[in-house]
């Protein structure tokens, strides 16, 4: 196992898949951290498909092929969070309502976009799962001053993203622009999809903001720690799903999910079962002491 790794360093692409697997790691942690504690999944998935739209549209165009993508994508990413967050927020439609809306209105535009331009042959698994195995340079530095941008905004906004994540209202009588800043998280949320869905794909990009938090969400309630330990697992699925995918000749983005969603349910089991075990414990001598 450990030549195997050292020999996958030896290729200039995987050490720049390992690269960019790492700084993806923080934002799986920082944002996948606040997305399952605000409980915006949902959210996320509207924003993540949605964005779609702007990366058919970027095609149709002709813009430039490698740029044109994420700014395409970006456009309509950003402008489904400030949509999702203000009309659910102003209108008396539903957010659910209004999600799965954006959602299916970004996926067809993508679609017909698509469809329409000349020349074209797009396959569904690019957009789905991305290639992180062709990532440049330049791919890295674009990625590591979003990381920036992250965590420039925890340190500065951490207290308050506490503060609303958990008690909104609250939150609001003390004087925190809560409308305000949940659009800028979403914002924050809709780049984090947008510079990592070309490489990484949308169901890995959804998988990685969900699982890792949640997994260590079961174990502790403190925003710090999920965050810190989320990286540090999400670190390790990558890093895992790599390795696995070199040795195997596996597709990566599939790997590294399926790994990620392979422990959550065996720690979910693990969990239940340790519960169980502990209630009939509990139930037993309960009956000894009232025997």
């Amino acid at each position: 196992m450990a030549y195997s790794f050292i020999e996958m360093l030896e290729y200039t692409f995987m050490r720049n898949a390992i690269y960019a697997g790492l700084l993806a790691a923080i934002a799986f942690g920082i944002i996948g951290t606040y997305v399952v504690v605000k409980r915006i999944v949902f959210i996320t998935g509207g924003i993540a498909h949605a964005s779609f739209g702007g990366v058919g549209l970027a095609f149709y165009l002709g813009w430039d092929p490698v740029f044109g993508p994420i700014v395409g994508a970006a456009i309509f990413a950003l402008s489904s969070a400030l949509g999702i967050g203000i009309l659910s927020r102003e209108t008396l439609e539903r957010e659910e309502t209004t999600i799965g809306i954006i959602w299916a209105v970004g996926m067809a535009m993508g679609a017909f976009f698509m469809r329409q331009t000349p020349g074209y042959a797009f396959s569904p698994a690019s957009y789905l799962f991305g290639n992180i195995l062709m990532l440049k340079k330049m791919d890295i530095y674009l990625l590591l001053c979003l990381i920036i941008v992250i965590l420039v905004s925890t340190i500065l906004l951490y207290h308050k993203m506490q503060s609303t994540a958990f008690d909104e209202e609250f939150s609001m009588v003390v004087g925190v622009h809560t409308m305000f800043l949940h659009l800028y998280l979403l914002c924050l949320v809709a780049l984090t999809i947008v510079f990592l869905i070309k490489f990484m794909g949308v169901i890995l990009v959804l998988a990685m903001l969900t699982i890792p938090a949640s997994l260590v969400g079961k174990f502790t309630h403190d925003m710090r720690k999920i965050m810190f330990f989320s990286t540090i697992l999400s670190a390790v699925f990558v890093l895992t799903g790599l390795w696995s995918a070199y040795v195997w000749d596996f597709e990566v983005g599939a790997t590294i999910v399926l790994e990620a969603a392979g422990v959550y349910l065996v720690v979910v089991f693990l969990k239940k079962l340790v519960s169980v075990v502990r209630s009939r414990e509990e139930k037993s001598e309960r009956a000894i002491v009232s025997g």
